[in-house]
């Protein structure tokens, strides 16, 4: 898709006005509709609700899933339930090096020493690469996860790539995800049933204790919130 970009900003802005309010699926069917084969969707298996609504509105859509080398086996087998199962093209992005490299040139355990250079070297670069090819991507965020993503749109215009970024389910709550989830019979990353209401990488991500912050266990005990990928 071949438009120039002060173009491609006014359409994001636009849509995100008029869109707003809207359903999930009918955000999603309007960016396959503008974008083609030039929308992605960047998957961390822990938002399964998007997938599934994306493999339904977008039939073929390809989905980025960036395997950091230290994601829980049940992030994985989920990941192949969706990419075996459901209408998407998935693509594993890997990080440059693998950990053992990481781990020769940084030192054992970088994620507990300098958590934000590990998710720059096994998160951040990786999605660069993986959304290169494409005009916009799609992420799972919500305003209600975080205080940093309060004012999220449904689309807009990410600066730091110079890309379409759209936030479908910006507006749902968790009653609107659970509601979706039992509708649709939506197939979950089990450690949901363990209680980890954010999943991350193994090693930065603990369960959560009921009534707790939803995000209180991606580095718990850490000032650090986000790994960079929408900052």
């Amino acid at each position: 898709m071949t438009v120039d970009t002060t173009d491609l900003r006014q359409l994001a802005e636009d849509a995100g006005r008029d869109l707003e309010g809207a359903h999930p699926s009918e955000i999603l069917a309007w960016a396959g509709r503008t974008f083609g084969s030039d929308l992605v969707v960047a998957s961390s298996m822990g938002d399964e609700v998007l997938v599934d609504l994306a493999a339904k509105a977008v039939p073929g859509i390809d989905v980025i899933f960036l395997d950091t080398g230290y994601h829980f086996a049940e992030t994985l087998g989920t990941r192949d339930y969706y990419a075996d199962f459901t209408n998407i093209s998935l693509r594993t992005i890997l990080p440059l090096r693998t950990v053992a490299e990481q781990d020769a040139e940084h030192g054992p355990r970088l994620h507990d020493r300098d958590p934000n250079l590990c998710c720059a070297l096994r998160k951040v670069e990786p999605l660069e690469r993986g959304l290169a090819p494409y005009t916009a991507w799609v992420t799972g965020m919500r305003r209600e996860d975080a205080p940093t993503r309060t004012d999220i749109t449904v689309v807009g215009w990410d600066v730091k790539r110079d890309k379409v970024k759209l936030n479908p389910l910006a507006a749902w709550t968790q009653a609107d995800v659970d509601a979706y989830v039992e509708e649709h019979h939506v197939v979950l990353n089990p450690l949901r049933q363990a209680g980890y209401a954010s999943i991350g990488c193994a090693p930065c991500t603990r369960a959560v204790a009921p009534g707790e912050d939803p995000r209180a266990g991606r580095w718990s005990g850490t000032s650090k919130t986000e790994c960079g990928l929408h900052t």
